[in-house]
């Protein structure tokens, strides 16, 4: 199927300017809300605009993947789950619609309500809604949920819950949280909270790990066999409570969903071309071009499908710990970039055909300009001239190589940099003055084949200026481990932005991540302006204010030095089986979380 892509045309810059002009106050409760402005859906809506609400039920969809799992919690900090039981599941009171910034609609409550000034919110849940096991889902279940999860759960559901004053019930259905911060997105984060069922943990530990428990939800999918490492099946739940609600209407089309994981991520794609798994996301454009010409391909059995988005490019690379001695100094940091030889490794890897990630809003009206910085963008950031690094304020450009394997000009600038930083190469050694060479693990995941090439072409680089890392490759269980304690000096690192950034920006960047283990700081930046840009963000009051405090963070992040970006796209390639279909009409974010295999559908 070759999809008509974006038949309702999207102008991101009109549709940010609209969320931002209308106010944020709700007189009555609502069946939706968006952080600024008005949901764009009306109350009778009948499914989400991406959503075919006459797709047909049926079918199953096969993922391979690369890695293991050890547990089914995926709420807690321990243990490795599998993605599936976090996404398909349970439920949350609000859901998400992916066609807009950030605007939620009801799911498991029927309504929400607000203060003048989001100070507190109100939901009020919908007496059918049920678990897979036929209990209802109850007031008690909700406050249980969301008590547990802000107390023993992972820490990206700790934020917000330390902002709430107080949770109550307000009636039979209805329960109310007062805020102790002002902080507008805090109404719709409440909205977001898987809600579990209380009577399964009673006399259980929440905070271990394992299989003791096989978690029970409210979603169309019930966890029907799995075995540890190898691979689980989730089954459509023949009763599910919500298959006629607006927002559900085309969703969770499957009879099953299947993931198998495998410990080699090139063993995956040799699971999908024999046909064990009959969806594929390939991210290397080379390899799109030249490897997809096997039978099933050329049979029409397999159809590729390109799938644009307009969400930022996030960052993508190779983050920097530090936390640790040989990262602390920026322009080690800055060394490191300059060694890494972008162009030649991404005409190695890719064909030259994808483009660098330029700054973690990149590729989005979010992203920071070139050159110097102005406007309100530079009011935001003056304040903080004395602590920002060079080209905050002045402008930054990541360097560029003539393509070249010896990358002269990039490693010549390196061997400055670290020479300012007190390293200098001896005798073929890259050495401080009291002799001791300089060298850093990097810690990869063995899983993650295309990334090991990247570092053996790095390292090759940085033997050109005396430094050998010790290269350390791990299972997805130490992995894991390592990198939830920030046990590692250098790691790859993948962080996906949206065009909503909020609260979740202190659980990536502040200092709260530099001790806390779990958070997404992997780099222990601890930076007032950045946490003063968020500040502004969450508190803007109209859509320029907004948008120039990200751009300003964009600033902070990008010239902090943290991540060695590589290279992203501003489309998606997905290969999958014929019989396996999309609707026309595409969302804002692409594919991503909502879509595959939310609103795809089986059909002969």
């Amino acid at each position: 199927m070759k999809p008509d892509f974006f038949l309702k045309t999207h102008n991101l810059l009109a549709s940010i300017a609209l969320l931002f002009s209308v106010g944020t106050a709700t007189a009555e409760p609502q069946h939706a809300i968006a952080m600024y402005g008005e949901p764009e859906l009306p109350p009778d809506f009948v499914s989400l605009p991406y959503a075919n609400p006459d797709a047909p039920k049926g079918g199953k969809i096969v993922f391979a993947q690369p890695g293991n799992f050890d547990s089914l919690n995926p709420h807690i900090l321990k243990g490795r789950a599998p993605w599936a039981v976090r996404a398909h599941v349970f439920e949350t009171l609000m859901g998400r619609s992916f066609d807009e910034p950030f605007t939620l609609y009801g799911l498991l409550a029927e309504s929400i309500d607000t203060g003048p000034n989001r100070e507190w919110v109100e939901f009020t849940l919908r007496p059918e809604a049920k678990f897979s096991d036929g209990s209802p889902v109850t007031i008690e279940d909700v406050m249980w949920s969301y008590e547990t999860l802000g107390t023993q759960g992972h820490p990206r559901y700790n934020g917000s819950w330390t902002q709430v004053e107080k949770m109550e019930q307000t009636g039979p259905r209805s329960v109310k949280f007062t805020f102790n911060s002002d902080n507008k997105e805090l109404a719709l984060l409440m909205g977001m909270r898987p809600i579990l069922k209380k009577a399964q943990w009673d006399g259980r530990e929440f905070q271990e790990s394992g299989f003791d428990v096989v978690p029970i939800g409210s979603s169309p999918y019930m966890i029907d066999s799995f075995e540890p490492g190898r691979y689980i099946s989730l089954k459509r739940n023949p009763d599910y409570w919500g298959k006629d609600l607006p927002f559900m209407r085309g969703q969770g089309n499957f009879d099953e969903i299947r993931y198998d994981f495998y410990g080699d991520g090139d063993v995956v794609f040799e699971a999908f071309k024999a046909g064990n798994a009959n969806a594929y996301r390939e991210n290397n454009a080379a390899k799109w071009d030249s490897q997809y010409n096997f039978p099933r391909v050329k049979s029409g059995e397999v159809v590729k499908s390109i799938i644009p988005h307009k969400r930022p490019s996030g960052i993508i690379g190779f983050v920097m710990n530090t936390r640790r001695d040989a990262f602390k100094d920026w322009r080690v940091r800055d060394a490191m970039i300059h060694a890494f030889n972008f162009e030649y490794i991404n005409e190695t890897i890719t064909g030259g055909e994808q483009p660098r990630v330029k700054s973690y809003f990149s590729n989005s009206v979010l992203g920071m300009d070139s050159g110097p910085a102005t406007g309100q963008v530079r009011a935001f950031l003056e304040p903080f001239s004395d602590q920002l690094l060079p080209g905050a304020l002045e402008g930054y450009e990541l360097p560029v190589s003539n393509g070249s394997e010896r990358n002269r000009a990039n490693i010549a600038k390196a061997l400055d940099l670290m020479e300012q930083a007190g390293w200098t190469v001896q005798d073929g050694v890259m050495k401080n003055d009291q002799g001791q060479p300089f060298t850093f693990e990097i810690l990869l995941n063995q899983a993650a084949t295309e990334t090991q090439t990247i570092i053996d072409l790095f390292s090759s680089g940085l033997e050109r200026i005396g430094i050998t890392p010790k290269i350390t490759v791990v299972d997805g269980a130490q992995y894991n481990e390592r990198t939830n304690v920030y046990n590692f000096d250098m790691a790859y690192y993948l962080r996906g932005l949206s065009l909503s950034p909020g609260s979740e920006q202190r659980l990536y960047w502040g200092a709260d991540g530099i001790e806390n283990p779990g958070t997404r700081n992997w780099m222990g930046m601890n930076n007032p302006a950045a946490e003063a840009m968020i500040d502004k963000m969450l508190n803007s009051a109209d859509q320029d204010e907004f948008r120039s405090a990200v751009k300003a963070l964009d600033r902070v992040l990008t010239t902090g030095r943290y991540v060695i970006p590589i290279w992203f796209a501003d489309y998606s390639r997905q290969a999958h089986d014929k019989h396996l279909h999309f609707p026309d009409r595409l969302p804002m974010y692409g594919d991503w979380i909502g879509f595959q295999p939310d609103v795809w559908w089986w059909e002969d």
